[in-house]
Formats: C-alpha cells, sequence, structure tokens
C-alpha cells in the first residue's frame, strides 16, 4: 500500500501534462516537423480513424501536406489521467477544420495520447483516434 501512496505522490499535476499535450498539439497544428519528430517515440503506435496500425513516419506525414494549413482547435471532454510519473494519457474530442489542396475541410473525431519519459524527455507513445460522425 505504500508504494502505491509514493507513486501517487509522484504522479504529474495536471498543470504539466496539459502543458505537455498543448505543445504536442500545437506541433500537430503549426506542422512543426522537428518539434514532432522530437515528441514521438521512434516506436509509436498508432491506430488512425480507419483502425489502421501506423508508425511514427505515417503520423508526421499526415500532418505535413504542403498544401494543407490547419486551424486553431478547441478540446471538448479532456481528460488527463496519470500512470505514475513517467507516464499519462490524455483524451479528448475535436473538429479539425482548415484547408486542404485550397478546399474547407472539418473532420470531427477523439483522440487519446500516451504520453512516456523516455530519457528524461516526454514522447508521444500511442495515439489512437476515433472518427465521430460521419
Amino acid at each position: 500500500m505504500m508504494m502505491v501512496a509514493a507513486l501517487a505522490a509522484a504522479a504529474l499535476t495536471p498543470a504539466e501534462m496539459t502543458k505537455i499535450a498543448d505543445a504536442f498539439d500545437q506541433a500537430q497544428l503549426t506542422q512543426d516537423r522537428a518539434k514532432m519528430e522530437a515528441m514521438i517515440d521512434d516506436r509509436l503506435v498508432y491506430i488512425d480513424g480507419s483502425g489502421k496500425r501506423q508508425g511514427k513516419r505515417e503520423f508526421i506525414d499526415g500532418w505535413m501536406g504542403a498544401d494543407d494549413r490547419y486551424n486553431p482547435i478547441t478540446l471538448v471532454d479532456r481528460t488527463m489521467t496519470p500512470l505514475g510519473r513517467d507516464s499519462f494519457v490524455t483524451s479528448s474530442a475535436t473538429t479539425l477544420t482548415g484547408t486542404s489542396v485550397g478546399k474547407p475541410f472539418s473532420s470531427h473525431f477523439r483522440f487519446s495520447d500516451t504520453f512516456r519519459r523516455v530519457g528524461g524527455k516526454w514522447k508521444a507513445v500511442h495515439i489512437q483516434v476515433t472518427r465521430v460522425g460521419s
């Protein structure tokens, strides 16, 4: 019982988790490839909106369309779940809007990002995206 209490006491604060998750979201929306490369573990498991398992390269490349631009997002029903002092899961729903090849798009989905401290740095290690609606 004492070990569980010690782990809980060492868990990240909600503000710390939010800062990490927000930085990751901003790297995606601003198409900051270098920041995404640094924040994503090489062994990332990425489950896309169709249910297909992919990896780090596919996730990053999916955000890097030369003709894609993304608008700021609003996160709805956001949760932060600490998993000890070295990992946490964040989950939310959002509607991503922007333009792709000059045409507007809108995509409503729910996602979960799992972060783990790897070599002293926070890395996304698992991402799951579920499309909402049609």
